[in-house]
């Protein structure tokens, strides 16, 4: 089955959602629909807010290469560093490993992170919300501009920007196609910008 590409707004780039550091792009809370849905290999683009004046923009792409669970996703010694630091760096302040099964008390467990109130109470319609799909979409095949991202073409004559705090992703494969064809002909890859809200 070819790729599909999910588009949607990223409305608040603070690198929380998605997180783009330590070598992985980590999409691990909000947009419950596209980690319940995205597979292996298919590609999820967010373009920025018009209220920003970063609408044609691009923020980052990733092509999914790992799902994994939140308890997983907790676990993997190669995210521990994506857990939060609130008195530690920026790039620590929005780490996005912030969920797991606590057994004990037989319910999720959210620790102190921008997804939660001051001192680390816990925020229970971000919680319900992000752990209603236990689903964390991981890659190591991204590239991240944040604020400073390329206008995004027009491929076959389709505007593959969303314009609601929605998503899309049906597109024509030719549209999929053109639009990777597009972003790896740019030789960025990676980190390559800090989050538009760091300025």
């Amino acid at each position: 089955m070819p790729p599909k590409l999910y588009s949607y707004i990223v409305a608040r780039d603070y690198g929380f959602a998605p997180n783009p550091f330590y070598d992985f792009c980590t999409l691990a809370t909000c947009k419950p629909d596209i980690r319940r849905t995205a597979q292996v290999g298919d590609w999820v683009v967010g373009t920025g807010p018009k209220t920003k004046g970063r609408a044609r923009h691009i923020v980052y792409a990733m092509r999914v290469t790992e799902v994994m669970s939140f308890n997983d996703y907790w676990n993997d010694l190669r995210f521990i560093k994506k857990r939060p630091h609130l008195r530690g760096s920026w790039k620590k302040n929005f780490g996005d490993n912030i969920y797991y099964w606590d057994t004990c008390a037989n319910n999720w467990s959210q620790i102190d992170s921008h997804h939660s109130y001051e001192y680390g109470v816990q925020n229970p319609y971000n919680l319900e919300k992000d752990t209603g799909t236990d689903r964390v979409l991981i890659s190591d095949d991204y590239v991240y501009w944040g604020g400073s991202g390329p206008l995004v073409p027009i491929f076959q004559g389709e505007d593959i920007r969303h314009s609601t705090q929605k998503h899309r992703c049906k597109f024509p494969e030719q549209v999929v196609q053109d639009f990777v064809k597009w972003i790896r002909s740019l030789d960025d890859t990676g980190y390559c910008g800090d989050p538009l809200e760091w300025k």
